[in-house]
């Protein structure tokens, strides 16, 4: 009887100790799983901390090349699409990145920029006519610059955007070497205003999108369509967005007035004759005000949509005030520049 109780008690200790090694590796998964999580949820708030309102320069503000200060700052909103805390994540497959949608519509709204700058230099401030020979590297720089932002691989979009940065780097390095057949930039008038023409019908675009946050009742007929064309749409509709989608707009329009702040400052430096010539450097600095107020600090961790002058506020509401100021201030400053 001794025998057969000693040998019980060992199967009930193996099972007793069988259970404790299965909690004990249970809770070891519970750890594990704790620790990526908050790994995770930090890295989700590194990566959408958005960049500050800094000079991106690289050594242009110690040259007096006309062109010099804009080429660098382009560039080095580039850089700082590629390089930022966590990279590039519009494309990215897998967490955190993939989750984040804050930080990809704001690099979205800086993309936008860069591929309307990078356009604004092959077709306008590297040629002095329309009928001359543009800028091989800006040639290349802009397609490449236009490249999909989604792609992940074959090729990712980061390698075809590095691509194209390189391209504006040897531009820029051409035109610091003093030898004007190489490289040119023409800050004038009619150049100035040609890209401030496109940044126009951005901001335009992205008041009236702000706007619809609390809905906005459009006319349904385009100007000069006839009785069919009336017939066939409504005489008004209201457009709003989805409350999934607000904060889309607002954090390209975030992005957008970053960068074009950035870009707005350089082409204060370059462009400084033509703008004292036209007396229009008060209007450019009122354009550039109102867009770095577009850059306060968010106090709320979400994006409120209030209806009109509802209890809560509307994040939207005010971000398209500031760019509607910003946009009236750039027609003033183009008016400017197409005086003689």
């Amino acid at each position: 009887m001794a025998i057969k109780d000693w040998v019980r008690n060992a199967r009930g200790n193996t099972g007793g100790v069988t259970t404790a090694s299965r909690n004990l590796s249970v809770g070891a998964w519970m750890v594990v799983a704790a620790a990526l999580v908050t790994l995770a949820l930090g890295l989700s708030w590194y990566w959408s901390r958005q960049p500050q309102l800094a000079p991106l320069l690289a050594g242009a503000d110690r040259t007096s090349v006309s062109g010099a200060r804009t080429t660098a700052t382009l560039i080095a909103l580039v850089d700082t699409l590629l390089d930022k805390p966590g990279g590039y994540l519009t494309n990215d497959m897998l967490p955190p990145g993939l989750w984040l949608d804050n930080m990809p519509n704001w690099e979205f709204g800086v993309v936008v920029q860069v591929r309307d700058a990078a356009k604004a230099f092959r077709e306008a401030f590297s040629r002095s006519q329309s009928q001359s020979t543009e800028d091989p590297d800006l040639a290349l720089a802009e397609p490449l610059l236009n490249y999909d932002t989604d792609r992940w691989i074959f090729p990712a979009t980061e390698d075809e955007y590095r691509k194209g940065r390189d391209h504006l780097a040897r531009y820029y390095v051409r035109l610091l070497d003093g030898d004007e057949s190489n490289a040119q930039f023409y800050a004038r008038a009619d150049n100035l205003r040609y890209w401030l023409g496109t940044v126009q019908s951005r901001l335009g675009s992205l008041s009236q999108r702000l706007g619809a946050s609390v809905g906005q009742r459009r006319l349904g007929v385009k100007a000069g369509e006839g009785a069919d064309a009336a017939a066939a749409h409504p005489a008004s509709a209201v457009v709003k967005p989805s409350w999934w989608k607000i904060d889309d707009t607002f954090f390209e329009a975030r992005g957008t007035a970053w960068a074009l702040i950035q870009l707005l400052k350089a082409a204060e430096v370059d462009f400084a004759d033509v703008l004292q010539k036209k007396n229009a450097q008060v209007s450019l600095r009122q354009i550039i005000r109102e867009l770095e107020a577009t850059q306060k600090p968010l106090l709320t961790p979400i994006i409120l949509n209030g209806n009109g002058f509802g209890v809560l506020a509307n994040h939207s509401i005010t971000m398209a005030s500031y760019i509607s100021r910003a946009n009236a201030a750039l027609i003033d400053l183009r008016e400017l520049l197409a005086q003689g």
